[in-house]
Order: structure tokens, then C-alpha cells, then sequence
């Protein structure tokens, strides 16, 4: 049976990138999206949970693992790093803890290593 892996994170239209100048919204997607892109180039089904900055994010992350059980879950350092998404990070586990406890969570560090965090975590 194929591993599956689920990628959770902020959408890039939503994130401040003013601290990473050469960076744009759509330079961090290609990023995003040649992740998924290895992801699956190793063998497992991967889906993408790209969400805001909490106006609707829980009910996302809510959705997607109500979709389907992941044997991994990949959490973006956008939602972990920046002090004022505490709340959403919190909020994020406390769901993926609930409702994907067989589930191995795996952090990423930047948008480019993605596919290695989820390979770390598979073992």
C-alpha cells in the first residue's frame, strides 16, 4: 500500500516575505509545488493543505484530515516560526493530534525541503 503524506502550511499569498526580499508569493509556490512534485517522485500520495492565517485555517487542516488518513504530516516552518502564529500552530496539532494520531509529524525548515522532512519521518 502507498505511504501517504499530507503538507501542511500557509499559503504564500498570505505570508510576509519582507524579511526574505528576493522571495515572492509565486517564487514560494514553485517552491511548494516542486516539493509536492518530489514527494511524490519518491513513492507516496501527497496532498497540499495550503491555508490563511487563520480566518479559516482549522477548518481547513479540519477537512483535510477528515479526508483521509496520512501516514505522515508535513507542517511548513511559515506556520511554526513567525511568534504571532502561536495560536494557529497550537491549534494546528491539537488537530492533527486528534483527528491523525497514527500520523508521523514531520517540520520542514524552509519551502525547499519539504520532500526530505517527510523521507525523515517515513524512516
Amino acid at each position: 500500500m502507498t505511504k501517504t503524506v499530507l503538507a501542511i502550511g500557509i499559503d504564500p499569498v498570505f505570508s510576509d516575505l519582507s524579511a526574505f526580499p528576493t522571495l515572492t508569493p509565486e517564487i514560494v509556490r514553485a517552491y511548494l509545488d516542486d516539493q509536492i512534485g518530489r514527494i511524490g517522485a519518491l513513492g507516496y500520495a501527497v496532498d497540499s493543505c495550503l491555508v490563511d492565517m487563520g480566518a479559516t485555517a482549522a477548518e481547513q487542516v479540519e477537512a483535510a484530515l477528515r479526508a483521509r488518513s496520512y501516514d505522515c504530516i508535513v507542517i511548513g516552518a511559515g506556520l511554526r516560526e513567525p511568534p504571532e502564529l502561536l495560536l494557529l500552530f497550537e491549534t494546528v496539532i491539537n488537530l492533527v493530534h486528534s483527528l491523525a494520531p497514527q500520523s508521523r509529524i514531520a517540520f520542514n525548515t524552509t519551502p525547499a525541503d519539504t520532500a526530505e522532512a517527510a523521507q525523515r519521518a517515513m524512516g
